[in-house]
């Protein structure tokens, strides 16, 4: 997100550091990033079966991408503190759909899973296969903690519980949704059926009450988290819903769909509260040209929660970027 008044500014453009294969256009996709919660890593599917893991902010030496050279002091200086952190692959084996971070508690006296120092959290990420397995792997040393086995197809989203519970949610194109409990050894607590379709994406409320879940449909189920139970369903979208988040503080909730619009919701009622149109921006506004719309592809709100952006199939967008639309929730109604 950028300040008032200036251009947004190119970071660093990642491509895999491995030779080109002569079938390197199968299996090369990038379909999911993610940053862990104390943005000290990013993880990347970059195809291939691979999972690179970057310390963040960014550091010249230890990347093999180019990178801007527009960096602020203070963020070379936190690379620097962070000393031994280098940049890791995993090989996982199968095509990487989904990616979650979590912090996995500090280890008591005689604790050896994972492998951090006694008295000190660990970070660990968990990657969603191409053939249904989820792994899950601890960050600083790139060990194998968990393969977890039950998805009968592609495990599409992922999402930890943000209280530091470790329970883990899957989405599958299996039409299921999971729930594992990684401080019992990975142990699967629940199956959640009720979608016909494929399951997209998965959301934890931040107060971990609620799990929303949305299909190739036209509702979004809502769960609890608590008895894993269907609440309710919401209907309102006229065509496949993809995506959903949760507010900051749990008390909205938003899902955008295949119909070019992104539905704001109190979750806790089931009321819809708010209908926002996607539309692309452009550095010069043509108030007589037809607004252009496109099919969403995902919703998240911004973390202070005053914002939300989205991204879209736009074929305005001529190199093939995916333009991100930025909204003030409170101040610009009807229109992203």
């Amino acid at each position: 997100m950028k300040a008032s008044g200036e251009e947004p500014v190119l970071l660093a453009e990642l491509k895999p550091g491995r030779p080109q294969r002569y079938d390197w256009k199968s299996s090369c996709e990038t379909w999911s990033v993610a940053f862990s919660p104390d943005g000290a890593w990013f993880a990347w599917s970059q195809g291939h079966c691979v999972v690179k893991l970057i310390p963040w902010p960014l550091e010249e030496a230890e990347l093999t991408c180019k990178t801007s050279e527009r960096k602020s002091r203070g963020g070379k200086a936190e690379a620097r503190s962070r000393g031994a952190a280098k940049e890791k692959t995993l090989e996982c084996g199968q095509i990487v759909w989904g990616l979650a971070f979590s912090a996995w508690p500090a280890a008591g006296a005689g604790e050896t899973e994972p492998a951090c120092a006694v008295g000190l959290p660990c970070l660990i990420l968990a990657t969603g296969l191409n053939d249904g397995q989820i792994k899950v792997w601890e960050v600083q040393t790139g060990h194998l903690l968990f393969s977890l086995l039950g998805h009968q197809d592609v495990v599409r989203d992922l999402s930890f519980a943000p209280n530091g519970s470790l329970i883990l949610v899957s989405a599958s194109r299996d039409k299921t949704l999971r729930i594992w409990d990684l401080s019992r050894d990975g142990r699967q607590v629940q199956v959640l059926s009720g979608h016909v379709q494929w399951v997209y994406c998965c959301s934890i409320s931040p107060d971990c009450s609620m799990l929303c879940s949305v299909a190739g449909e036209k509702s979004a189920l809502l769960w609890s988290m608590r008895s894993y139970t269907l609440i309710r369903r919401l209907e309102g979208h006229q065509s496949s819903v993809v995506s959903c988040d949760f507010s900051p503080d749990s008390a909205l909730l938003v899902t955008a769909s295949y119909d070019a619009c992104v539905i704001m919701w109190d979750p806790y009622t089931g009321e819809q509260l708010r209908t926002l149109r996607h539309v692309p921006l452009h550095s010069v506004v043509d108030y007589s040209s037809e607004v252009h719309t496109s099919s969403l592809r995902s919703v998240c709100f911004s973390p202070e929660g005053l914002y939300l952006a989205t991204v879209a199939d736009d074929s305005s967008a001529l190199q093939g970027t995916v333009p991100p639309a930025l909204l003030p929730c409170c101040d610009t109604p009807g229109m992203l």
